[in-house]
Parts: C-alpha cells; structure tokens; sequence
C-alpha cells in the first residue's frame, strides 16, 4: 500500500490497551448507495484487566442508539471522535452492542451508479473507524466478522471466510469471519458485479480472482502467475500463510495501487489489462507485493510508525523476490539497480533515516528492501530464511519492532546488526558503494556499468561493440542504452544500428527508438510505421504522434489505421485519436461534433479519473478556452482520488492568473452544488 503515516495513538489510549482487552466484534451492516452512509448493530466482546473510568472507541462523526454493556442500556458520550463508554461493565468478560449510522468523508467510497456501482473502503492505517466503529491503534487486535447486507443482485466482499449466506427479498445477506485477530485499519469492504474465479494453492489454501462483469475476459493476463506468486512466498517465507483464504479484488478509482486487506486485496483496476497491455503495465509487483503483506503488516505489524519499515520493506523485497523467480536474476539485480539509483538522487534532499516516523515512502519501502538484500547477501540465504521463519512465528498475531527482528539474525549469525542498524536504518542517504559491490557480482550489471562512461565517446570508438550488443541476446537494459547513447547523433550515422535495435524481438528495446527518433527521412517511414503494430500500447501511442505530426499529409491514412484502437484503461489511444480526428484538417467534418461530444464526455464522473484527467488534458491542449472543460475541471476539486483533485487544483490555479479565466470563474460560482462551490471559492480567494 502506499503509506499515509500512521501517528502514534493518544496516551489515554496506549493506557487503554493495558486495562482492556478487546477480543470479538460482529458487525451487521446495512450500505446505503442513494445516501451513501452506512449502518447497522454491532457487538464487541472484551475483557476489563483493572480499574478503568472510560472505554474510548474510535468513531468519527456517527450517531449512536440502543447502547448496552451487558444487556443493560447504558449513558454514553459522542463526540466527533469516539464513543466514550463510563457505566456498566466491570473486571472481567463483558458485552457491548450498539446501532449507529454513519455518512463517511472518507475511507467508505461510493463510485458510479446502477449496474456500473462499486462501493469500497480503503483504511489506510488509521481510517477505518469513519466507517466502522473501531480502534485506530494498530496494536489493538480483534477478531472480525462482518455481515453485508445489499442488493442480491450484486457481491458483497469482506475479510475472513464466507461463513454462509442468505435471501430475503431483494437484500443478500453475506456472513464473514475471521477465525484470528487483526488490526482495524484492516477491515474491509467491497461491493459490485463481479465475477469469480478460484484456484487452490499448493498447500491448499482457496485463491479467489475477481473482476467486474465488464472486464471479465481479462483474468488470464490481469492474474498471470498469481497461484506461483503465492506458492513462490510461502516457500520463501518458510511460514504457511497465515489465514484460511486469499481473495483479490480490483475497484475503480482506487487510492493507490494496492491494499494488503487481511485475507481480501483491494487493488487499483489500472491492473486489469489484456494481452498487450500486459506489456505496457501488468499487476505482477503490486500483486506479489500486497500477498507478502499478509505475512509482513497483517500477521505481524509494526508498533509504530518508526519501525513501518518492517511492512513496507519487507513487502518490497519479497515482491523483488517473487519476480526474481519468475524473470530471473538478470531481471532482479536490474530492478535493484534501478532501486539504487533513485536513493542515491533521491539522498540528495531526503534526509530522513529508515528508523524515523517521518521518512518517506521511497525510504521505507525501496530503502527498506535494500537494507533487507544487504543483510541477506551478508548473513546468507538460509541463515536469513531461519531467522524471518523464527521472527515470524515467535510474534504471530502480535505487534513489533525492529530490535525484534534483528535479535533474530543475531541468533543465527555473527553478523554485527548494531552496525547494521547504524548505517542502514539510522543514517540518511544511501550506501552506494556497498549497493553496487553487490550489484556488480551479477555479469549483466558489471556490462552495464561498463557500457555507460561510453556516453561521452564518439560513435567511431564504439561502434562495433555496439552493433555485438544488439546483435547478441543481452538483457535489454544494455540495448536500451544503445539506444539512448544514439540519440543526439544525426540519424544517418547512427541508421544502420537503430536498424539492428529494431530487429530485437524486446519490445522495450524497440520502444526506446520510438521514443528517441522523431525527426526522420521519408525514407524511412515505412520502418517506423512497424511500430504501430507493436504489442504495446505506449508504442502504439509514441508512433502515432510522430507520425501524425511529422507527415501532415497522411494524417487521413494513420486515423483510419487507429479509428479502433482503445488502449489502456486511462483510453491514452482513443483519446489520442480523438483530439487528432479534432485537429485534423477536412477529416470526417461531418463527425467532428461527434468526436468533440466522445472527448467532453470522457470529462464527466462516469469514468474514472485517469480517463477523466486525459480528456480534460487533451480538450485544453485543442481549446484553452473551451467554458465545457473550464467547467469540467471543477467537479475534479471534490474527487476523493486526491491525485486527480490536485491535478484539478494546480490547473485552476495557473488559469486564474489570467483575468478572463478568473471571471468565468467567478460568474460560474453561483450555479455549482456546495460542495463545489467551497472548493473553487477557496482557489479564488
């Protein structure tokens, strides 16, 4: 997941979890799509250890009824935050039941409409309790289970094992449960059409593969690998995945790529792909990624926001890992070079150590896997797998922290983790020399390292070492950067290798002379028009611009090859399409209404924001002027994709320098809901 930082939870609370102990809750839920709130009847089971004046449960902006501990009604405070309990239970074992309604601002998202309508939830360390009455604390674990109550029509997905479920009229009820305890930023919920497809692991857990009706012929290429995956990290690990199911669901406009939901995955639908797209963006990592959560954050979990690094890292390697097994090293020590790259730049101005709340993703994730391969390159492979088994089993369920992990590795080797801790989680910046000792142990890495001081030589020094490499069956890195060392020479000194790089079966490699030509002879039009039939969609989309752009004269020829083309799920190719159909000269004038009424369209809330954003792009690039997309960029300012509600933000802002665009703007005030009319008043202002 990407990490929003988890602050430290209020004194009254870390005091609460030493007095109290939660043990169970059930939560029956009724989901409101025309409202968009939530309700229901909820029990906690939970024991009192000692003397305590308040039980605080997190709740934000809920309404509260029929509150009994022990099956007496009882006072209770609720305020924006909690529900605070003070009467009715005592030492020992009690029971606690309530009814609340709730209308989330966050974390509880509703998208679409009819059949298109998925509702998600997205707790992100501490948000689940502005959907469920809850504990922000991660150290506070309970065991769930939650019943959805919905239309029948549709599925309703949550953590835990669908116990059973039930009709009544129109309403499906669905019953989940846990049978161990976690934590509450944990919990979740997904409703939608979807389909279903299952397998089973080879230690036998049940994998579930879900897609929406729509995208439902994609589950070949959006899941490839994903039962080795799973096989892959157990092995690895050398702990059996820790709970009765695995579950994968992607929803749209999701928040990030993914979220390592205890036994159900929420991911962005941006993963779903078909056989080409596969090429351009494939769920692999993220997939890989969320699973090694299940181990690293879900059955263990950090205290604190100081040791997240303990989640994020170690999700990070173990998806490094996993792709190593099925790419191979060549690959791996490539993705850590790249890795090692973007700290030594990023060290530059980041300098928050790993063992510090307040670090940044790239740093507890990226960093954290790279202190992870260091230590294991150093302790050794099976010395490493002993001490994470040991590490994992010892604090099954519990919460922990780095000195919990590295007493691991010191009982399995001399290996000085003080040092360790010192340099690599304590220190800012980035250890590059001991990152590359590592790296160049790998053949293509050390050819790699060699090929790019050659940058600054003339072609005439290493022109037959290059034409060897692309000739060869090196990893495409080193073709790539071929490529990339061609680019500012004139183009008939370097045709005959570029000649050569496009005869590479890599479509990487071959995508990287898209994107380093664009100014050719007509000569050699008919090579680079090959590229429209790359199986990628980014070449697809490289091509047709160079093309349409530098030979005016056939821009008829290239729209009538693309008129079909789609894309990826943010429509790069079709909108292409559009704005060029727009902009070309005497093409289809009789459909240019059409062609402008698709793109505006593109603008609206149906689809998601990806689409959303490169419509209004592309509508602004024909038309800065345009009042339809002046208009369209304002819904984007209450998106709750806060990605796309800034790119919204950042682009009114620089209109409203100009004065024109500031008055349209203000006329345009009185005639937005309220919700929008807060947001544009505050740009303005």
């Amino acid at each position: 997941m990407k990490y929003i930082f988890l602050l430290l939870s209020s004194f009254a609370f870390a005091q609460q979890t030493t007095k109290v102990d939660f043990k169970n809750v059930h939560a029956n839920l009724d989901l409101d799509a025309v409202q968009k709130t939530i309700s229901g009847q909820v029990s906690y089971d939970f024991e009192v250890l000692s003397t305590i004046d308040t039980i605080r449960i997190d709740a934000k902006n809920m309404d509260f009824s029929e509150v009994q501990i022990n099956t007496k009604s009882v006072q209770f405070k609720n305020s924006p935050a909690e529900l605070k309990l003070f009467q009715g239970f005592k030492i020992g074992n009690n029971t606690l039941i309530f009814k609340y309604k709730a209308k989330p601002k966050q974390t509880l998202y509703f998208f679409g409409e009819g059949d298109g309508l998925q509702i998600w939830t997205q707790g992100q360390g501490k948000y689940t309790s502005h959907w469920l009455p809850s504990f922000d604390d991660v150290n506070e674990k309970v065991i769930f289970s939650i019943s959805l109550n919905y239309d029948k029509n549709f599925t309703a997905i949550s953590n835990g094992k669908l116990k059973n479920s039930e009709i009544s009229g129109n309403i499906k009820t669905w019953n989940y449960d846990m049978e161990k305890p976690m934590s509450s930023y944990l919990a979740m919920l997904a409703i939608g059409k979807f389909e279903k497809k299952t397998e089973t692991s080879a230690s036998g857990i049940p994998l579930e593969f879900y897609l929406s009706e729509e995208e439902a012929s994609k589950f070949e290429t959006t899941y490839k690998h994903s039962k080795q995956i799973f096989d892959f990290l157990e092995k690895e690990i050398g702990v059996k995945y820790p709970w009765e199911i695995y579950r994968q669901i992607p929803v749209k406009d999701f928040l990030y790529g993914g979220m390592e939901n205890t036994t159900s995955t929420i991911f962005s639908e941006d993963y779903v792909v078909d056989e080409i797209g596969f090429n351009d963006r494939n769920y692999i990592n993220v997939n890989a990624h969320e699973l090694a959560h299940q181990w690293f954050g879900d059955l263990i979990t950090a205290k604190s926001g100081k040791d997240h690094w303990l989640q994020e890292g170690f999700a990070t390697y173990y998806a490094l890992m996993a792709e190593k097994e099925l790419f191979g090293d060549d690959h791996f020590n490539w993705k850590m070079y790249e890795i090692a790259e973007q700290l030594q730049q990023a060290s530059k101005t980041d300098t928050i150590p790993l063992l510090n709340p307040n670090a940044s993703s790239l740093t507890f994730y990226e960093k954290g896997a790279w202190a992870l391969h260091f230590l294991r390159e150093n302790v050794g492979e099976k010395n490493f797998q002993k001490a994470v088994k040991s590490y994992l089993e010892k604090y099954s369920f519990q919460n922990v922290e780095t000195d919990n992990f590295l007493k691991e590795i010191n009982k399995i080797s001399k290996f000085d983790t003080t040092k360790f801790q010192k340099i690599w989680l304590e220190q800012s910046g980035f250890e590059v020399k001991e990152a590359l000792q590592l790296l160049q142990k790998n053949k293509f890495i050390k050819s790699y390292l060699e090929l790019l001081p050659l940058a600054e030589k003339p072609l005439a020094e290493k022109h037959k070492l290059f034409e060897k490499i692309l000739k060869s069956d090196a990893y495409f890195p080193l073709k790539e950067e071929v490529v990339f060392q061609l680019q500012p020479l004139e183009f008939k000194e370097k045709e005959m290798l570029l000649k050569l790089a496009m005869a590479s079966k890599d479509l990487k490699v071959r995508q990287a002379v898209a994107k380093t030509i664009n100014k050719f002879p007509e000569e050699f039009k008919p090579e680079f028009e090959t590229f429209l039939d790359d199986n990628s969609y980014v070449t697809k989309e490289i091509a047709l611009n160079v093309l349409w752009s530098q030979f005016p004269k056939e821009q008829h020829k290239y729209l009538e090859k693309s008129k079909t083309w789609i894309g990826m799920n943010d429509k790069n190719l079709r909108i292409l399409w559009l704005t060029m159909a727009l902009m070309s000269k005497d093409y289809e004038v009789e459909n240019k209404i059409n062609f402008y009424d698709e793109l505006l369209n593109y603008t609206t809330p149906k689809f998601e924001s990806n689409v959303r954003q490169n419509a209004i792009t592309n509508l602004i690039f024909i038309k800065p002027t345009d009042t339809n997309v002046l208009k369209a960029l304002v819904n984007p300012l209450v998106s709750h994709k806060w990605q796309f509600s800034k790119f919204a933000r950042d682009k009114i802002r620089e209109l409203i320098k100009k004065e024109k665009f500031k008055n349209y703007y203000l006329e345009l005030l009185p005639t937005l809901p309220e919700n929008e009319k807060a947001q544009l008043q505050r740009l303005l202002g």
